[in-house]
């Protein structure tokens, strides 16, 4: 599933996190936190920096998602400025991928996408924890994203995770014909685990 696509800003943030398989589920090495099963059934996976060799093969990725991707440029900035950027690969596959800013006491997720070959299995939900992870170890107390008003999935799994709307930005994203579409700003408390979150 393709989520999150907010635009870079400036910002840091570095934090490894692992996964790996245990019985039949995927668990966060960090914080315990359990894939969904449909995604445990899928190859065993693990979250890596993203760096500059993998830039090739996310550009493809978000151009095979987006009507509207992100350029390599984008990718190259998020890079240079030290955002937190993790890719989700299953032996050779690029699943998905994240890239997140810190602020003073907030995460800022500018982009979450699942390769569409991988979407509707639970890997957006895992790629969102992994990040809940990182943000909580830097201190980060909320965390922040936009979405197009017309993205149901997205808005859908950030609801289950605990995500509320709180805004409109209008004509915040570019769309077909030249038009311009809406974007919700959704925010999260990061001081519960995501199950616990109402």
């Amino acid at each position: 599933m393709s989520t999150a696509h907010g635009r870079p800003q400036a910002g840091a943030g570095a934090a490894a996190s692992g996964l790996a398989r245990n019985g039949d589920s995927l668990v966060g090495a960090e914080d315990g936190c359990r894939a969904p099963a449909e995604a445990a059934l899928g190859p065993p996976a693990e979250l890596l920096p993203m760096t500059p060799e993998w830039i090739e093969r996310v550009v493809a990725v978000e151009q095979s998602a987006y009507s509207h991707p992100w350029s390599r440029r984008h990718f190259e900035d998020t890079l240079a400025a030290g955002y937190h950027a993790r890719l989700l690969v299953g032996g050779e596959t690029l699943m998905g991928y994240y890239v997140a800013m810190k602020g003073v006491d907030e995460v800022h997720l500018l982009n979450l996408t699942v390769a569409p070959a991988h979407q509707g299995q639970g890997w957006g939900r895992l790629l969102l924890e992994a990040m809940d992870t990182w943000a909580r170890s830097v201190g980060a107390q909320t965390a922040w994203l936009e979405v197009r008003v017309s993205n149901e999935p997205a808005l859908r799994l950030y609801e289950r995770h605990g995500y509320r709307r709180v805004g409109l930005r209008r004509a915040y994203y570019p769309a077909a014909r030249g038009v311009r579409e809406d974007a919700v700003v959704m925010c999260c408390s990061l001081e519960e685990p995501p199950g616990c979150r109402r």
